[in-house]
């Protein structure tokens, strides 16, 4: 089997970080976006990902070829010279895509984390005959997004009803798909939308099925998103008692920490905490719902809440840090200091407090 991932283009949602590597190459949860997804299709015998790519395909590539080897799988890309929306991409890969075997292939929006339960998407593909399937995910907001109207017992979608300002049901597209190679046929290389142009047709004909996403979900290409999607992904390694979460007096609730990570006396750590490898957690330091990247040091009794120290950054002592603070790589926050939200680009020396949300260049 083959899949298409959605790469896209530069990531300015999740600008500091996304100015030092591609977004899919951000870590989430101690591992770069990407690789969740590319690790989770090999699990169900995908032998070859196409990473449709607008971006710095060079750099992704590279960084992707000792995976490559370490998890046995083919990484190639497909470069767009003009953004070509949803669906274009495929239109542009489909040699790559398009085997003798006839087999479906996947395709995911690389944004998006949850439990990838593709083993059970490839059955219901299966057993409804049709040329599409689409994951959908219940949200208590459905006037935010697109819906997708679909008959329950079977699963057939019937219509797409772009955020509605009626309740027409609470389903939206989840952002992975499992489509005939005779979708193809269906997609001009142009710019163009999967979910407006392409499956609304498929519908039309009733060859659209969804499936509802068991599990968590989330789109975590912008901050607010990342910090709540670290919270259920890592719910989800408790519920499967995972034996990647830290335990110890230290720890409260559900954390992750590299091995390599050094932590101090009389640190209280999580809930909902990662924390990279080669970092440096000193004496005193209370860390809680953020990200802690590879190769920072936080120093003594500082505390950070909400936020995302990105790699090789340090955090002064008794410094305080919260409220989505977003720091890019190699930032240094001198002793004492106190950030409310600031978003602060790489290679900075913060020695002022940011009192209130706002972008430091």
């Amino acid at each position: 089997m083959k899949a298409l991932i959605l790469v896209g283009g530069y990531g300015t949602r999740l600008r500091p970080l996304t100015l030092s590597v591609p977004k899919p190459l951000v870590e989430f949860a101690n591992k770069p976006m990407i690789l969740h997804q590319i690790e989770a299709l090999k699990a169900v015998g995908v032998t070859e990902v196409v990473l449709a790519i607008s971006y710095q395909p060079e750099e992704m590539l590279n960084f992707l070829k000792e995976f490559e080897a370490n998890l046995g799988i083919k990484i190639t890309c497909s470069q767009e010279t003009e953004p070509l929306g949803t669906a274009g991409p495929l239109a542009l890969a489909r040699d790559k895509l398009i085997d003798d075997s006839g087999e479906p292939f996947f395709v995911l929006n690389s944004d998006v984390i949850s439990e990838y339960p593709f083993k059970e998407m490839i059955a219901f593909h299966k057993s409804h005959g049709g040329e599409a399937s689409l994951m959908v995910t219940k949200v208590d907001e459905p006037s935010k997004y697109g819906v997708v109207v679909m008959e329950e017992s079977t699963g057939q979608v019937e219509r797409f009803v772009e955020k509605p300002k009626l309740f027409v049901g609470n389903k939206i597209n989840a952002g992975f798909y499992l489509l005939n190679p005779s979708v193809l046929d269906r997609i001009q290389l142009r710019p163009t939308s999967i979910e407006k142009e392409v499956f609304p047709k498929i519908a039309a004909e009733k060859k659209l099925y969804a499936m509802v996403l068991p599990g968590f979900w989330m789109d975590i290409g912008q901050p607010r998103d990342y910090i709540t999607g670290l919270r259920l992904y890592l719910d989800s390694l408790k519920k499967n008692s995972s034996p990647k979460l830290a335990s110890g007096s230290h720890i409260v609730g559900n954390v992750i920490v590299d091995e390599s990570a050094k932590i101090g006396e009389g640190c209280l750590i999580g809930p909902d905490v990662a924390i990279g490898s080669g970092c440096v957690i000193e004496s005193g330091v209370r860390l809680s719902s953020c990200t802690v990247m590879r190769g920072v040091r936080i120093k003594k009794h500082a505390c950070i809440s909400s936020s995302i120290i990105g790699w090789h950054s340090t955090v002064g002592q008794w410094a305080r840090v919260e409220n989505m603070t977003i720091l890019g790589e190699d930032v240094h926050v001198c002793d004492e200091i106190y950030s409310n939200g600031g978003v602060v680009l790489p290679h900075k020396e913060i020695k002022s407090s940011i009192l209130k949300p706002e972008i430091v260049m």
